[in-house]
């Protein structure tokens, strides 16, 4: 055995040195002594089971015996795809999107709202041509409204067994891969959907959003002193209901109503007493919808963890609610129908799966719709069956309640949608437009041909396969077992000149390294990455890897019985990585400007590595760069030099404004004018970024004072508000620098406050007139707003500081929470809004109600852009914390102990002055409002108490649906 093993190698060792040129057949029959006598004898090679010319195992079990039709093609029938006959249409989860399928499918039962959307005017006017619609390019819709009739239209009279929704979902910026909240989404659809509507002329358009969800109630404010009853006004479209502590629909409506009591620090402004008072406050309900979405809060913020949990608690809802008993004004009709339960399965606030039980108005039947599967329940009856499952079993799981007939229980509810009982039957004659209806045609007719064409591929496959199983039967039967003796010799002499440059890469990879050494001389060099130059041995095995690897795995693919398991691995990795000299080519394909990149090597040294890189992109040393690179990096230092210049002369123009130097006070009237004027503290922020940093930053154009004022035009501060709480909004602008602002940039509203002196010879009284005037509405709105922001908040952020005796500020020890005072502040990451993001974010005692009087506007405004230079700044030493307000004292000192590494009773709290030692109270009752800041004083030194399992996390706010579409409007 031991000479036969010394002929092998020395036969590799032949293989590996023999020129592809001196191939002759004798080599070719030494090559098969090499490459096919260890599979005659047993000993076969990796890849080799598929290997044809292995007479060890050449698969000719799976050709010889019965085969089934399936094995030959892997084309599912295209019936299968068919929508079935009197059934709804799916559609299809783009990857996490499920919470949006559930809404449009309750929005698509809504006969009245698909039928007022069918009545938009289109732009599909402009894709027909005569009476047909253009062949050479599909349709695109434009607006929502477009996407929404389009993709209500397929619903209604596809013959697909489900649609791809994914044009609507892009029109919204939706991102597919991330599960977001669906109440929020199902609110701001709405709200964009209205606001799209409402520029309608026809009035069944306009008003088909408010016709069918809007409702009215009141916040309603009684001062226990006077008596003086104070009003607030708003539309609902959803009334969000608090289940915690709750076991029936009707329990949790009592207490959306129930009255409260604002006593304490909780004291009521009135206007007649001009004092804090005792006062109850409840909300009335007014006016009701035809379409009534009650919004169960599931999903809480949990202060243990500090983040969202889901509530898995049963909640019992009948299938018909009178609704009578709520409302102010008694005497109409106010009995509702259920006809929609949207489900969310899973026991996480992130995760998890939606799914809709829908009833169809026009049958009466309940349907369960899960994306692209549409079950028919039977009976007419609402079954969720096992849509309340939890997947995690525990033994500390509740028992579903008994329900009687017409009730049901659910502990994954987080919609229930009624419908307003009406002795008319629902209209059925909802017609598809005709330019929808061709449109939907012609879809059809697509789906058709593609069937036909899925069909004839899988008869096709079928047939080949069929005749290639004979003719490989007929092949076996007749092919003799000792008859397979040729080699390839194209093949051969491929695997010779691969094994000789394996033997010989170590060579040449010492003769490169001394010809790198040489100086270039003249102009015969050529132009190679630094990178590849790195890396150009490990490159070259790799192919060299590859394509002996190619060679062995291309018989294995011969006859179909095996497939390389790494085959996709290698494409991925062909995908990713660049090849030789790659890396020097610009995004147009050719020599990249930056010479720190590349380097000039000899001919000698190319020519060496041409050999094993043949399709390296060559660039000779004269070769020029890439021109329309030049002309981009000439385009960009233009533009980086005019925003310098812009930047400089702003600067010099505006010297108080940039460095806040000698600027005016309103507490502190300036004597020397009687006239200052008002910008946004945002805008100035933003100028200052610029002018700082003009490279990397866009410049600043305009003015934004309608931040300031309110949807009718009026001031929104009082003189009193911008000299104390309101300050930090504003800036004030001396007469000589408005006049410089006019000059460089565009000014939306003018904004100035003038002093008058009252009196004769000796004034008396200083008056204070703004233009425009201050508006009371908005003004008083917006402070009930902010009264019950600070004290309803259930995420905001405060900050807490730590000090010691010498007032120097301790180490940190989470420094990653903090920001270091080293930057600049406008290098720092941008702090998020309190929670504002966060779905839950002012939800208390059923969450917020969604406000639609004229103030909302400013305050959905000030959010988005004031609200950041409000923005409390940190310092070293302090760390932001995520509280609400009804969470106690000693709960938010586990927190700080979690943090800072201070025991609960070794921390001296303090705000304002005020020592915090009551560990009962809340948070709220305590006066710590959003970015409140909190001293801490340790009596002890610090000790590590980071592995206590009862320290609460600090979560960050979620992104929820920033960037896309939905908050455009």
């Amino acid at each position: 055995m031991a000479p036969r093993l010394q002929l092998e190698k020395a036969a590799w060792r032949w293989a590996e040195t023999v020129r592809p040129e001196e191939v002759s057949q004798e080599h070719i029959e030494t090559a098969y002594r090499i490459w096919l006598e260890p599979c005659i004898r047993g000993v076969c090679r990796r890849n080799c089971k598929g290997n044809p010319n292995c007479l060890v195992g050449i698969g000719e079990h799976i050709w010889l015996g019965e085969i089934d039709e399936n094995s030959f093609h892997n084309i599912d029938d295209p019936n299968c795809e068919r929508r079935k006959k009197n059934s709804f249409v799916g559609l299809t989860n783009l990857g996490a999107t499920c919470y949006v399928n559930t809404f449009l499918q309750v929005w698509f039962l809504n006969l009245e709202l698909r039928q007022a959307l069918y009545l938009c005017p289109s732009t599909c006017s402009d894709y027909m041509l005569g009476d047909g619609i253009q062949e050479e390019k599909d349709y695109e819709p434009q607006t929502i409204c477009e996407h929404l009739q389009y993709l209500f239209a397929l619903l209604q009279n596809s013959n697909r067994r489900y649609i791809d929704p994914s044009g609507f979902v892009k029109a919204l910026g939706l991102d597919t891969g991330q599960q977001q909240d669906a109440q929020e989404f199902s609110k701001l659809f709405m709200s964009l959907l209205e606001d799209t509507l409402s520029k309608q002329k026809n009035p069944d358009v306009r008003n088909i959003v408010q016709q069918q969800f809007c409702g009215e109630y009141a916040y309603v404010t009684v001062c226990n002193q006077c008596g003086r009853e104070s009003k607030l006004l708003s539309k609902f479209y959803e009334l969000e209901l608090n289940i915690q502590g709750h076991k029936q629909l009707t329990d949790c409506i009592s207490e959306f109503l129930k009255e409260e009591k604002l006593e304490g620090d909780n004291r009521y402004f009135c206007e007649n007493c001009q004092s804090k008072q005792n006062a109850t406050r409840k909300i009335r309900l007014l006016s009701l919808p035809c379409t009534l979405n009650l919004q169960l809060m599931r999903f809480v913020f949990d202060r243990q963890t500090g983040h969202k949990k889901k509530l898995n608690t049963y909640i019992g809802f009948s299938e018909i609610l009178d609704m009578e008993p709520y409302v102010e004004h008694k005497g109409g009709s106010y009995v509702y129908e259920l006809s929609a339960v949207l489900i969310h399965r899973g026991v996480s606030a992130y995760s998890g799966h939606y799914i809709a039980h829908v009833k169809d108005p026009q049958s009466g039947e309940w349907y369960k719709f899960n994306d692209e599967d549409i079950e028919k329940m039977e009976g007419k009856k609402l079954q969720l069956g096992i849509e309340e499952d939890l997947a995690e079993p525990s033994k500390s799981q509740t028992r579903k309640p008994k329900c009687g007939k017409g009730t049901h229980c659910s502990r994954n509810a987080y919609m229930l949608v009624y419908r307003l009982q009406t002795q008319e039957k629902p209209n059925t004659t909802v017609q598809v437009p005709a330019f929808l209806q061709e449109l939907v045609d012609r879809d059809n007719s697509k789906f058709e041909e593609w069937c036909i064409e899925m069909a004839e591929m899988r008869k096709q496959s079928v047939d080949k396969g069929k005749a290639k199983h004979e003719e490989v039967k007929e092949l076996y039967q007749r092919l003799p077992a000792g008859a397979v003796k040729a080699l390839c010799k194209e093949c051969v002499v491929e695997r010779c000149r691969i094994l000789r440059l394996k033997n010989q890469l170590n060579e040449d990879y010492k003769t490169v390294n001394n010809l790198l050494k040489a100086a270039v001389k003249g102009s015969d060099g050529f132009w190679v990455g630094k990178s590849s130059l790195r890396s150009w041995r490990q490159l070259a095995l790799e192919q060299l890897d590859e394509q002996d690897g190619d060679a062995e795995q291309s018989n294995g693919k011969m006859n179909g019985s095996t497939l390389n398991k790494d085959e996709s691995k290698e494409e991925r990795k062909e995908e990713e990585e660049l090849n030789f000299n790659e890396d020097i080519l610009c995004p147009h394909g050719e020599l990249c400007i930056s010479e720190n990149e590349r380097r000039l090597v000899s001919k000698e040294a190319w020519s060496k590595l041409q050999q094993y890189f043949p399709k390296a992109p060559e660039f000779p040393s004269y070769k020029e760069c890439c021109s329309q690179c030049k002309i981009l990096e000439r385009e960009g230092e233009e533009n980086e030099a005019l925003h310098k210049m812009i930047a400089n002369e702003q600067k010099t123009s505006l010297p108080n404004l940039f460095q806040d130097k000698n600027r005016p006070c309103l507490s502190n009237w300036p004597e020397d004018t009687d006239v200052l004027y008002i910008v946004s503290q945002f805008f100035v922020e933003e100028w200052r970024k610029f002018v700082r940093k003009p490279t990397r930053c866009s410049p600043v154009s305009s003015v934004g004072n309608s931040a300031l004022l309110c949807p009718h035009g009026g001031l929104m501060f009082t003189f009193a508000s911008m000299t104390k709480e309101d300050s930090k909004l504003i800036a004030l602008i001396w007469p000589s620098e408005w006049q410089m602002i006019q000059k460089l940039f565009v000014v939306d509203h003018v904004i100035k406050i003038t002093r008058i002196e009252v009196g004769d010879v000796n004034p008396s009284e200083t008056q204070y007139i703004s233009e425009p005037k201050l508006c009371p509405e908005c003004r008083e709105g917006l402070l009930c707003q902010q009264q019950r922001d600070l004290r309803e908040y259930t995420q905001a952020t405060i900050y807490v500081h730590k000090v010691v005796d010498n007032k120097k500020v301790m180490k940190d020890s989470a420094p990653e929470l903090n920001v270091s005072s080293s930057e600049t502040e406008e290098d720092k990451e941008e702090a998020k809004p309190d929670g504002e993001k966060d779905p839950d974010f002012n939800q208390s005692n059923g969450g917020t109600k969604r406000q639609k009087i004229s103030h909302q506007n400013y305050i959905a405004y000030q959010k988005q852009v004031i609200r950041r230079s409000m923005r409390h700044r940190k310092v070293r030493g302090e760390k932001a914390l995520l509280v609400s307000a009804n969470q106690t004292l000693k709960e938010l000192k586990i927190q700080i102990m979690h943090a800072f590494s201070v025991a609960p009773f070794d921390q001296n709290l303090s705000i304002d002055g005020k020592i915090l030692s009551d560990d009962c109270a809340t948070l709220g009752t305590l006066g710590v409002i959003p970015e409140s800041v909190i001293l801490l004083k340790a009596d002890e030194p610090i000790a590590d108490y980071a592995a206590m399992d009862d320290v609460m996390q600090v979560c960050m706010p979620e992104e929820g649906f920033k960037g896309t579409g939905l908050l455009g409007h």
